[in-house]
């Protein structure tokens, strides 16, 4: 009974831990842009804002930052589009463009441009910005209105930015980023008031645009801030903890170990599977990213990634329950009155290799972001070392869990009826679960 109760405290407890993560997956890859638009008596102003992630700002390594500049200018010349009373009116640049790179994760940097802009207007009375930049990619887009002089405004979009100008961002921002493409702004002579909207009410910030701290200890490590033996035992911690995020197949490892009867040696497989999948998964994201991004941006590979994922687990779960259902059909024609063997013919080579690979399929962007990182700093081993090291971690979870399950099938005892729907039971769950992983997906694809 101790060893029961032991049991299920641990199991317990990795459940507790395995909370959803408050980050988003994708925060390395984000372009994010803001837009101070300010309506004066004779003129608009627009200073727009770029804060660009590590891996955009990566697969421009080869220009200088005049020639990035240039190219961002040219984006906005040809994105952001100023109407006033109806009419198209061309901004032009202002003195002051400032382009800068600031530190960001795993030693690799930030871009961050200011471009002032203006137009001449006469007697405004109604005006919209419309910022089409960037299409497509993710991040957080805004626009904030700002007080003019000799005018009283109007607006629908807020005069409040929580970002504080895109160097800092809600806590909620990852996951559900602002997405304001679009201001509307009515005009009449005034003494420089504004009444807009409220903003969002978001204050809690964050600055760990990695999900986790993976890319810090890369970055310690590859500078020679202490002893790497302790640098890989963290990038192992790290893996490990990531594992616990939603997304790595923690519910059906244990489900498809419960319904196949799996033993120590297939959970053991199942994380070894793992580990060479999201290995092979980094590198190949890392291949796109440095040869292939003018074909396909690496962030749309996610969905259908996470597609894939779950027609794998829906597909396997689906041959599980067939295989029960057709075990049972058997039984009951040849009825046998009690049928208490594991039959481990079940869970093939085949399906260890599938189920692992469900797991490990997604690669973790910080670990993408380790890899640039390592090929920037000209540490490319210390990088592929430590990605090796943290896939290890994210599988030594997994097979933990796996572990725990197959101990606890050895050791609780359940009613004879429990016992042989438990295997059909599994399997179901394996096939609701693929099927909310592929309903997941499949609007971010189409």
């Amino acid at each position: 009974m101790r060893r029961l109760a032991l049991l299920l405290v641990l199991a317990a407890g990795v459940l507790v831990m395995a909370a959803p993560a408050s980050a988003h997956p994708l925060g390395n890859f984000s372009i994010n842009h803001l837009d101070q638009l300010k309506v004066s008596a004779g003129r608009v102003d627009v200073v727009y804002i770029l804060d660009q992630a590590e891996i955009p700002t990566f697969q421009e390594r080869g220009l200088s930052p005049a020639q990035v500049l240039t190219r961002k200018r040219a984006e906005v010349q040809r994105r952001l589009v100023l109407t006033v009373d109806g009419r198209p009116v061309p901004l032009t640049f202002a003195p002051g463009a400032q382009i800068s790179y600031p530190p960001g994760q795993g030693g690799l940097k930030l871009t961050r441009v200011v471009l002032p802009l203006t137009a001449r207007v006469a007697h405004p009375r109604a005006v919209s910005l419309h910022d089409g930049t960037f299409p497509g990619r993710i991040g957080w887009k805004a626009i904030v209105a700002v007080p003019g002089s000799g005018t009283d405004v109007h607006s629908n979009v807020p005069s409040t930015d929580p970002t504080n100008g895109l160097r800092s961002y809600p806590k909620s921002s990852l996951s559900s980023p602002l997405d304001e493409r679009d201001a509307s702004l009515s005009v009449k002579p005034g003494d420089g008031q504004l009444t807009a909207p409220r903003g969002d009410g978001r204050t809690s910030t964050t600055h760990n645009r990695s999900g986790d701290g993976f890319a810090g200890v890369f970055a310690d490590a590859a500078a020679g801030k202490g002893v790497l033996v302790f640098f890989l035992l963290a990038a192992f911690g790290w893996g490990a903890v990531h594992a616990l995020s939603p997304g790595h197949g923690k519910t059906m490892v244990a489900a498809y170990l419960v319904g196949t009867h799996g033993t120590a040696r297939h959970a053991v497989a199942l994380g070894a599977t793992v580990t060479v999948t999201h290995t092979i998964g980094v590198f190949a994201l890392g291949f796109v990213t440095l040869l292939l991004s003018a074909l396909i941006l690496p962030e749309q590979l996610y969905p259908w990634l996470n597609l894939a994922s779950g027609l794998m687990v829906v597909a396997i779960g689906a041959t599980v329950l067939a295989k029960r259902v057709q075990r049972h059909h058997h039984h009951h024609h040849h009825h046998h009155g009690h049928d208490h063997h594991h039959h481990h013919d079940e869970l093939t080579t085949k399906g260890i290799v599938a189920m692992g690979a469900s797991a490990g399929l997604l690669p973790c962007p910080s670990a993408l972001v380790v890899l640039l990182g390592a090929i920037a700093q000209h540490q490319v081993a210390l990088g592929l070392l430590m990605i090796v090291v943290f896939s290890l971690g994210l599988a030594g979870t997994l097979t933990a869990l796996g572990l725990i399950v197959v101990y606890a099938q050895g050791r609780v005892r359940v009613s004879g009826r429990l016992a042989t729907a438990l295997p059909a039971i599994s399997a179901l769950v394996i096939v609701g679960a693929g099927f909310l992983l592929t309903a997941q997906a499949v609007p971010k694809v189409v």
